[in-house]
């Protein structure tokens, strides 16, 4: 991630994530812009807040949780390592911290907390401006690699290479909708519920979405993908890879749809509508990364095999060489011997 890019300008949801049982499941991170609405519960490694957000369910972060000043929580929060609560956060259930709590003033806990490190009451500074402030200093005194670093950790990949799921500001995330004024994107494998609307979507592969899908631009679904309902757009094309299933109509300015997908409803295209045979998403496809690596492994292997065998040849060329040369020497001292014996 690159200074001064804005990390919650989309919605990003990344590959594995989850709705189980009203619960939003993400392997990697989740970062909520200010003032958004996230009616699941959420589970993931950490969890960061910005103000004003409220949580429809539960809070379970195997790392730490930050909730910023007057954030909602209908549930329990549960840190597998350390907490930082604002002034004025509601928490209708209980706060369980495994590591240390530093809490604000006049934060409203209706079950009782319960930490077992180190307990601070102040008020935390807001998460926006603690980053801000950090980052300042850093880039004042020259620090830029260390600067780059703690954006990466703290808004970037995962150590594992997990992306972060990002919820923009302003955002409403429920079973019913997911609907933010950003552009999304969805990553792999993943399995939605609820309707999405943003500004333009990108969909990725082998994922199930049990709602439609309604942009302002265009849309793109990857290679196997799923989607149980419309696919529609006001002003935007809208591309179909292989595989894909749409259990509803499509409507767009432009439909290229891929000749192996299939449309159970109608289509609608005010300009154009052509099939093609060919990936609609430019990401990395990872069996054919996995694929190509088998084969280099292959290929290698085999390299050695004949270099090994090249080796053996030319030891044996040599042998035979060194033997050949062995008797043609042995063969001349028996002519010298044969001749020095009719000379006597």
């Amino acid at each position: 991630m690159q200074l001064g890019s804005d990390p919650l300008s989309e919605l990003s949801i990344p590959d594995g994530t989850t709705v189980e049982e009203h619960d939003l499941v993400t392997d990697g991170d989740v970062v909520v812009g200010g003032q958004s609405t996230v009616e699941f519960g959420v589970r993931g490694r950490s969890v960061i807040a910005d103000e004003r957000v409220r949580f429809g369910g539960h809070i379970e972060a195997e790392g730490d949780c930050r909730l910023d000043m007057w954030c909602d929580v209908a549930d329990n929060v549960l840190v597998g390592e350390d907490a930082y609560i604002g002034e004025r956060v509601h928490i209708g259930g209980e706060l369980r911290v495994a590591g240390d709590l530093d809490i604000g003033d006049d934060v409203d806990i209706e079950d009782g907390f319960e930490a077992n490190g180190w307990i601070v009451i102040r008020n935390p500074m807001p998460t926006i401006v603690f980053l801000f402030v950090y980052l300042s200093q850093l880039l004042r005194i020259g620090e830029d690699e260390a600067a780059e670093e703690v954006l990466s950790e703290m808004l970037g990949d995962d150590e594992d290479g997990t992306e972060p799921l990002l919820i923009p500001r302003g955002a409403s995330v429920s079973d019913d909708a997911w609907r933010v004024s950003t552009p999304a994107v969805v990553g792999d494998d993943c399995r939605l519920h609820g309707n999405i609307r943003a500004q333009s979507l990108e969909v990725g592969r082998d994922n199930i979405v049990f709602g439609s899908l309604r942009a302002r631009e265009d849309i793109a679904l990857g290679k196997g993908s799923e989607i149980k309902g419309d696919v529609t757009t006001r002003d935007g094309d809208v591309r179909i890879g292989p595989g894909v299933k749409v259990w509803g109509d499509i409507s767009a300015d432009t439909v290229a749809l891929h000749e192996n997908a299939t449309i159970d409803g109608k289509i609608r295209a005010s300009e154009e509508m052509r099939t093609h045979t060919e990936e609609v998403l430019d990401r990395p496809d990872e069996d054919a990364e996995a694929m190509a690596e088998m084969a280099d492994e292959l290929n290698g292997g085999q390299d050695d095999q004949s270099a090994a065998q090249g080796t053996a040849d030319s030891d044996t060329t040599e042998s035979d060489d060194e033997r050949a040369d062995g008797d043609d020497a042995t063969a001349a001292d028996d002519t010298d011997d044969e001749r020095a014996a009719e000379a006597e």
